[in-house]
């Protein structure tokens, strides 16, 4: 039995007519006159009376009226109050610069399609910036880098939150691609390796943040001293000086990707090395402490990821959720 032949049934009856109620209903009069057989047929019983004036309910028919009208009173209810207590509140949500020109706009129009009620409050920073507002609770959610090499910066008794890989992203060596920024015409090869590193030029972020901490740690392993000309804690500077030619940079794709003429302006080199790739986690408060809005905004984020990942979007990734953890 469906809700659908419920309404059938008590419109016909409310109608006295077979023909008016298939108007009201807007179906044709055979789709809905073979709704009431098969409600008659399960409930083993002749629920209308067919005369020449139209239909009128037999006594059976009249019982199941008044029940019927009281179901459809209950469902409608039902869809009110699920309505009424759809999610709401506002979920703050942490991206450095190269994530959030990749992940921003989807996760954005994600959660307006699924969660309208939801209010995103979006914060856009270097990741050591990100992971202090995480352990203050300015922020419900995160994308953070290589996070276990933050946890000695951690407070003593600082409560810990829970982590979730993401995805890898492949690192690259950019450089400008000519004219001022590449004055003796240089071409990168297709791939390099952190040793080859050795002499060049390096614009990087300072210490505190993911993606030095990262080529830290590579650098370190093959025993090789970064010549670093410039430390700078904004992608957007960074990609500038690059593009300036004051040196260049190591960096995921993503960092190009706000640049529409990106392939003009910049080449790249992919790291090799397998320290040489940055892990990408979903960080976020304890589940005891989010609330349901948030919750649900952290399956939204994953999603998005897998989807740009698995689509193609969001090129020299691998995708590797799936297996939670916790710091």
């Amino acid at each position: 039995m469906e809700l659908r032949q419920l309404r059938y049934f008590v419109r016909v009856v409310e109608q006295g007519s077979m023909s008016r109620a298939a108007l009201d209903l807007d179906v044709v009069q055979s789709a809905l006159s073979q709704q009431i057989t098969r409600l008659e047929s399960e409930l083993a019983t002749r629920l209308l009376q067919r005369t020449p004036r139209g239909v009128t309910p037999t006594e059976a028919g009249l019982a199941f009226f008044r029940e019927a009208q009281l179901t459809l009173r209950h469902a409608d209810q039902a869809v009110r109050a699920a309505q009424q207590a759809r999610l709401s509140g506002t979920v703050t949500v942490g991206l450095a610069p190269t994530t959030s020109g990749v992940l921003g706009l989807p996760l954005m129009q994600a959660m307006r399609t699924r969660y309208p009620d939801v209010r995103l409050h979006m914060v856009e920073s270097m990741s050591g910036h990100l992971t202090a507002m995480l352990h203050a609770r300015e922020l419900d959610l995160a994308v953070l880098f290589d996070t276990r090499l933050h946890q000695a910066q951690q407070a003593t008794g600082a409560r810990r939150w829970d982590m979730a890989p993401l995805l890898e992203e492949d690192l690259f060596l950019i450089c400008a691609r000519g004219g001022p920024g590449n004055p003796c015409g240089r071409q990168l090869p297709e791939t390099i390796t952190v040793a080859e590193l050795v002499q060049e030029p390096l614009i990087l972020p300072t210490g505190p943040h993911g993606l030095r901490s990262t080529l830290d740690t590579a650098f370190a392993r093959d025993r090789v001293a970064p010549h670093v000309v410039l430390e700078v804690d904004s992608l957007a500077m960074v990609m500038a000086a690059v593009d300036a030619g004051l040196g260049s940079t190591v960096q995921p794709w993503a960092a190009m990707g706000r640049y529409p003429d990106a392939s003009e302006r910049f080449q790249c080199a992919r790291l090799t090395d397998a320290p040489a790739r940055r892990v990408n986690l979903l960080c976020s408060l304890p589940d005891e402490e989010l609330s349901p809005a948030a919750l649900a905004a952290r399956l939204v984020l994953a999603d998005c990821v897998r989807e740009l990942v698995t689509s193609g979007q969001w090129s020299g990734t691998t995708w590797i959720g799936g297996q939670d953890t916790s710091a």
